[in-house]
């Protein structure tokens, strides 16, 4: 089989993340593979290794991103594939990265491709879609369960709180979410041969593309962490007054009764 996987490089959500002239501040943050990816990747594996094939992982980014790939070869991808934007593309959205993975993907000729549901850092779960889309192949998000027989798939699928089961045929684009698979650790063995396996670079030039065919539709137009949380109030003495305190602030303060 022919397996591609969208990767995304993320901030590392465990660790502190500052703001700096209404931008994320990159100096000292921690990246990593977006989670979710984690899952995708970890399903493209065990599809190979249950009915044969090739996993390569495409990631849009810039030369940062090799790290992130690498640890992808480690976990037991075949190929990566990076896409560095970073002189060509200033300010990019789902539409940017969504159109330059259909660009590379539509003579590849993939059996599967899998993403992550979403991106911990934006979480609009749109690239997958979009990518699918353009490349007029039917998908399937937030799935829970994979199973390939032959050129048919069967995937089940999160649905607020319950699951519903879909067959299809290949090729097909799904997205990962938690609970299909637990991602692997790169072992030392998989490091040592990730430094082996291709890794190739390409950028806009290379698929045909230039600045305004990416350019994005979306602006941000501002970036804010959340509000300090203020301390809670403990209620004192007989429960019948407490009772009534609590009846009081939230239709006095919280503002909700």
């Amino acid at each position: 089989m022919n397996i591609y996987v969208l990767m995304k490089r993320t901030f590392d959500t465990e660790e502190k993340i500052t703001i700096a002239n209404g931008k994320i501040n990159e100096d000292g943050a921690e990246f990593i593979i977006n989670p979710y990816d984690e899952y995708a990747i970890e399903e493209a594996i065990q599809v190979r290794d249950a009915q044969g094939g090739e996993v390569t992982v495409v990631s849009v980014g810039n030369e940062e991103t090799e790290k992130q790939l690498r640890t992808a070869l480690a976990m037991g991808a075949d190929k990566a594939v990076l896409i560095n934007i970073e002189d060509d593309v200033e300010d990019g959205d789902q539409f940017t990265t969504a159109k330059i993975l259909a660009e590379y993907l539509k003579d590849k000729d993939a059996d599967l491709i899998l993403g992550g549901n979403v991106a911990i850092d934006g979480g609009s779960g749109q690239v997958g879609p979009r990518v699918a889309e353009q490349l007029g192949m039917p998908y399937v998000t937030t799935i829970t369960k994979l199973e390939i027989n032959g050129t048919t798939a069967t995937i089940t699928r999160d649905v607020e709180g319950d699951s519903e089961v879909i067959e299809t045929s290949l090729p097909v684009l799904v997205t990962a979410q938690q609970g299909l698979n637990e991602p692997r650790y790169p072992s030392l063995p998989g490091i040592m041969k990730a430094k082996k396996k291709p890794l190739d670079e390409l950028e806009l030039d290379d698929l045909d593309l230039d600045e305004d065919d990416v350019e994005a539709k979306t602006k941000t137009i501002e970036i804010y962490l959340p509000p300090q949380k203020e301390a809670g109030k403990v209620l004192q003495g007989e429960l019948a007054d407490q009772v009534k305190e609590l009846v009081n602030l939230l239709h006095t303060e919280a503002k909700v009764v």
